[in-house]
């Protein structure tokens, strides 16, 4: 139950960051066939995993992104999907289609049920804007307890403008920030920083716990038209 609390969490805030598009993105302006890789980092710089991402369906009012996730040493994890929605100015993640089969099959019996408020990204992006806050409330049954998790994911704004420069290029980026708050049992929280390019989407994205320390961070390693 542990590993799938931190496959659940990892989801929500992967997604949050790495999500494709169609037209109606002006930061993920993908095509079906755009792939890209997101390799991520522990505290120590050592690699923790790496995801291999495909646009595998793009309509005109939304995207079925795929996925698939590996290990520090190269062994696959999960392959799963989701969906990304287009709104009137921008994108929003569908939380509930993180729940796809590839993510399920692991854990037999399990059933979830996901609802909340869709984490929304517009287009027109300024330094100093303030986002909407985003909440997921997830109900786990794994016969015979029944479970909720909750995620919170608060404060997101726009801090300014910088450069950064990856394997998979040199980009000018958003900085976006957000906290987070998790729970479980145990409630967890920290907060985030991402590095975010037009007609790419995420290059960097940085983790912290409640102290402000860093625990984690991603890198764009391929991108791929």
């Amino acid at each position: 139950m542990k590993k799938f609390y931190f496959v659940i969490i990892g989801c929500l805030l992967w997604s949050a960051t790495t999500t494709a598009q169609s037209d109606c993105s002006k930061y993920y302006p993908m095509s079906e066939g755009t792939k890209f890789q997101i390799t991520n980092y522990d505290k120590k710089d050592k690699v923790s995993g790496v995801i291999d991402y495909v646009v595998k369906k793009s309509t005109g009012d939304a995207v079925i992104l795929s996925y698939k996730m590996y290990d520090d040493k190269g062994k696959l994890i999960m392959t799963s999907e989701y969906g990304i929605i287009c709104e009137e100015n921008g994108i929003s993640i569908d939380f509930n289609s993180l729940m796809a089969p590839g993510v399920l099959e692991q854990y037999e019996g399990m059933e979830v049920d996901i609802s909340g408020t869709n984490l929304l990204l517009p287009n027109n992006l300024s330094p100093g804007q303030t986002l909407p806050d985003a909440n997921v409330l997830a109900n786990i049954k794994v016969p015979p307890i029944n479970m909720k998790m909750t995620v919170s994911i608060t404060n997101r704004k726009v801090e300014g403008k910088e450069s950064v420069t990856t394997s998979a290029g040199t980009y000018d980026c958003f900085v976006i920030t957000n906290d987070h708050e998790s729970k479980m049992g145990v409630k967890v929280r920290g907060s985030s920083k991402l590095w975010l390019a037009e007609g790419v989407g995420m290059v960097k994205q940085e983790s912290y716990n409640k102290k402000g320390k860093l625990i984690s961070k991603s890198l764009l390693t391929k991108f791929e038209k």
